[in-house]
């Protein structure tokens, strides 16, 4: 995809800037807000990709709701406005997340559990994960999802171990059905 393409290009430029200028962790936090904001807002999501909505209004509206962020992420709605591309900026958040965590050498883990994680079943989460990703350092999501009855689901990039009760009882049910 196109628009996949440029947010990656978006996101390597502003990742090798902030390096060069020290402060990527603080434009890292910066695209976790932008992108928690678009995902968790409908209507902002809307207003960026509205091709009638012009693009000065987008991005005083952009420097508005994220006033507190830094001046190279600012740097980034101006480029966005100059370019007419905003409707790359929660693409282009996610991936710089993603580009910076591999240069960081930080490993994103996803557990679905059926309740939220106590300290026992994130410990062995923990352990699992870095069995899973030696030597990476380990950052843990937990997404409850009740249907899965207990256990947890464990996503490190592109492996899934699944020791759930839902998926052992589907297994269970395969072996005597065949």
């Amino acid at each position: 995809m196109v628009g996949t393409r440029a947010a990656a290009r978006y996101a390597k430029a502003i990742l090798e800037i902030s390096s060069e200028k020290g402060n990527a962790d603080a434009i890292n936090n910066d695209m976790i807000l932008i992108s928690q904001s678009i995902s968790q807002s409908k209507e902002l999501n809307i207003f960026l990709n509205n091709p009638i909505i012009k693009n000065e209004v987008k991005y005083n509206a952009l420097l508005e709701v994220f006033a507190s962020v830094n001046e190279g992420t600012k740097e980034l709605f101006k480029l966005l406005n100059t370019n007419n591309r905003f409707e790359l900026l929660n693409a282009i958040a996610l991936e710089f997340q993603r580009q910076y965590n591999v240069l960081k050498g930080i490993e994103k883990v996803i557990v679905t559990t059926a309740v939220p994680m106590d300290a026992v079943l994130e410990s062995k989460v923990l352990e699992k994960a870095r069995a899973l990703a030696p030597g990476k350092s380990i950052s843990i999501s937990n997404i409850v999802d009740s249907s899965i009855l207990g256990g947890f689901i464990l996503k490190i990039g592109d492996k899934q171990y699944n020791a759930s009760i839902a998926n052992q009882l589907q297994l269970l049910k395969r072996e005597l059905t065949n």
